[in-house]
This record gives C-alpha cells, structure tokens and sequence, in this order.
C-alpha cells in the first residue's frame, strides 16, 4: 500500500487525533474495531493532531495577544506533534507522572511509554468503549436549526444568527482567553460587537468549524445526529493546518465549500485512491511531503 510506503520513508505524516480514538474503540465489531485501531497506531508512528479544543484556545488567545500590541502568540503551539498525550490536552486528565527522585531523562522516558502502550491497550482492547453521556449539544442544534428555518429571513441574516449562536456556544472559551491576554472588560465588550465576526474567520480551526456551522445550518431541514460533533471539530482542526484531508461523503461538501469560502486552499477528498494519487503528485514537487487529516472510516478503507 502506497500510504503504508510513504509513512514509512517518512513522506507524509498521517496524525491519529481523539476522534479516531473515540470513534474506533466504541465500535461493536471486534475484528473490524481491531483492524482499523490497528491501522491507526501503525500508520500514525506516534504523530497525533493536537486537542481541537486547545487549538481553539491557542487560536483566541492569539487574538487578544495581537490586539494588545505584543505581536505573536506565546502560546503558539504544533498542531501535529509527536508530544505525549497531545490528543487530550485539554481535557482536564491527570495524566501519569514518574516518581520525583527520578531524574528527568528517566521520568521523560517513562511517563511517554506509559502514555504510548495505554493508548495502544485502549485502541486494541477486546471490548468496547461506551460512547459517553449525551451532552446536549445535538438537541440544542437541532432546535437551534428548525428555529431558523421557520425564519423568514435572507442568508446574509440567518449567518448572524449562527454566528451568535456559535459565540455563546464558546463563550467560556473565549472570556477565558481574553481574560488570560489581559483584555478589560470595556475592550472585550467591543471586540464582540465590532471584531469578532471578522477576526473569528481569519483563524484557521475556529474559522472553519464555524463555516461548517454556517453550511450546515442554513440547510434548510438538516438532521442532526451525535457523530456530527466529532466530525465537525476534528475535520475542521485537521483542514486548517493539514496539506490534505479525507473525509465521510456527507461532510466533504460542507467542509468543501467551508475551505472555499475562507479562500484556503486544503484539498478534501472523498476516495482515499483520489487522495493517493493527488499526494504522490504533491511528492513530486520540491517540498515532498504531507500532513494528512483523515477519519475513522477513510483510515479503515486504506
């Protein structure tokens, strides 16, 4: 397999991130569960995508850094990196740590062995992970969505609706990180009512998921269902900052026509043989390798 080839000449990275994580362990057939989580490690090689919701953070904060006149982020960050536990970066998770007498060479080594073989016992577990506790967030968009469709409105109008609707859904994320860049609470008030809908677009993560919103929303008597969030956070981390994407038929056009109108130019493929052949083309040229996003099920047909 030609993928296979290139991970292992090192020409392209084929990061595994959360949602492969999440959406492979909780499937119920064993050897197909096997086989894809199996593919996952082995194509990976350690690389994995950096927590969405850090990237989402990382991204804000680079915001109020620039507005207060300090120039670049200090948070700046890979999104695709070989650090341990990445993918749950900010999740909250106590993560293991070596006993403080070690010295930090040993301790280093540990905890990142310990990190990689319990990533690698979930994913090739026998039995199944639970999907998790409903969070709402499908409901809420659902209701979100028939609200605006009963809407006499034009697009221009429903996209602020759905621009409001995703500022309160990341409230916390963005006071959180206006707060940590020092912005007072009369220019936070202003950056929401004149700068955020603009600046919100020019990030790269945030940018597109809120595009995808916009694509999914504005499609009067769409369906919502709960593999749309994970589809939706992490295809639009992996567009903003892969050289390509490959993705499930019923998001490729929303994150298509997401990429275009935010004027990026990340290729999003629906076949993983049309992806094959546009990266071996890609090697040919004078930079010569790639970082790809993919999901659970594109993964499983390589």
């Amino acid at each position: 397999m030609k993928l296979a080839e290139w991970v292992g000449r090192g020409k392209i990275i084929i990061p595994a991130s959360a949602g492969h994580f999440h959406e492979t362990t909780k499937r119920f057939d064993h050897e197909k569960r096997y086989r894809l989580g199996l593919t996952i490690l082995q194509l990976s090689l350690g690389w994995q995508m950096l927590d969405p919701l850090q990237v989402w953070r990382n991204e804000l904060h680079e915001i109020f850094h620039c507005r207060s006149g300090e120039g670049g982020s200090v948070r700046s960050q890979g999104v695709f990196t070989l650090a341990s536990n990445a993918i749950y970066a900010s999740r909250g998770m106590d993560s293991f740590r070596a006993p403080p007498d070690w010295s930090p060479e040993s301790a280093f080594q540990l905890e990142t062995l310990t990190a990689v073989t319990a990533a690698i016992d979930v994913m090739l577990d026998a039995e199944r992970n639970e999907p998790g506790p409903d969070t709402g967030w499908v409901a809420a968009n659902q209701r979100f969505s028939d609200w605006l469709d009963s809407q006499d409105w034009d697009a221009q109008q429903k996209r602020r609706a759905v621009n409001a609707f995703l500022l309160a859904d990341l409230r916390r994320e963005i006071a959180e990180q206006a707060h940590a860049a020092g912005v007072n609470v009369g220019e936070f008030q202003q950056w929401i009512l004149k700068h955020a809908a603009k600046e919100i677009g020019q990030l790269p993560a945030v940018g597109l998921y809120r595009e995808m919103h916009y694509g999914r929303h504005l499609n009067k008597g769409i369906k919502w269902v709960p593999n749309d969030l994970t589809d939706m956070v992490y295809l639009s981390c992996a567009a903003g900052y892969a050289d390509f994407v490959v993705c499930e038929r019923h998001m490729c056009a929303f994150l298509t026509q997401g990429i275009r109108r935010l004027k990026g130019a990340t290729p999003v493929f629906r076949r993983l043989s049309d992806a094959v052949a546009a990266i071996e083309a890609a090697l040919e040229s004078p930079r010569g390798t790639a970082q790809s996003g993919a999901s659970p099920d594109e993964h499983e047909a390589g």
